[in-house]
């Protein structure tokens, strides 16, 4: 318990309001309602640059590590793409204003995005030589890049349906 303490207390304060944000992204997705293509790109956004940031602090350029974290991302936004297969994201044409439906997928993938990416950040600052591990290397790149992948899917999804919405109205895509 006292190691569980230590790990908890020595985490820095924007981690823990990282997880608030996400926390509260995630409840409001369960509901459908008004948003923007900026809302939706938070998420994916976040969690690029801080891959990005991870990665980079860790290994530098090493075409090896990007390479991983990128064959992720291409897997992980094929199933996030697969996962959102029924959304719709609607375009008032009187207010300009979006409209999705309820997404109720959100809050578990991104509890457990920050679960992992959190697990792997504590693993490699307790014990610094596993960054140089080829098994928990691979496994933090691939996964890190996959849960990124998920929501970079999702927001492609989104934007397609956006186009197709505009398509069926007659209107020039809007993106």
């Amino acid at each position: 318990m006292n190691m569980l303490q230590q790990i908890v207390s020595q985490t820095p304060a924007w981690v823990w309001l990282l997880l608030a944000f996400l926390v509260t992204r995630g409840i409001a997705a369960m509901k459908p309602g008004e948003t923007s293509l900026q809302k939706l790109a938070v998420v994916p956004a976040l969690f690029t640059v801080w891959g990005a940031w991870s990665i980079s602090h860790r290994y530098g350029v090493s075409w090896s590590a990007w390479g991983k974290w990128l064959a992720g991302i291409g897997t992980g936004a094929a199933l996030g793409w697969l996962l959102l297969g029924h959304v719709k994201l609607t375009l008032d044409g009187a207010t300009g204003k979006l409209w999705r439906n309820a997404d109720f997928s959100l809050l578990p993938l991104l509890l457990i995005t920050f679960l992992v990416k959190y697990g792997f950040e504590v693993a490699f600052a307790v014990s610094p030589p596993l960054i140089a591990n080829a098994g928990a290397s691979a496994a933090y790149l691939l996964l890190s890049g996959g849960f990124t992948g998920l929501f970079i899917g999702k927001y492609c999804r989104y934007l397609a349906s956006l186009r197709l919405d505009a398509a069926a109205k007659g209107w020039k895509a809007a993106t």
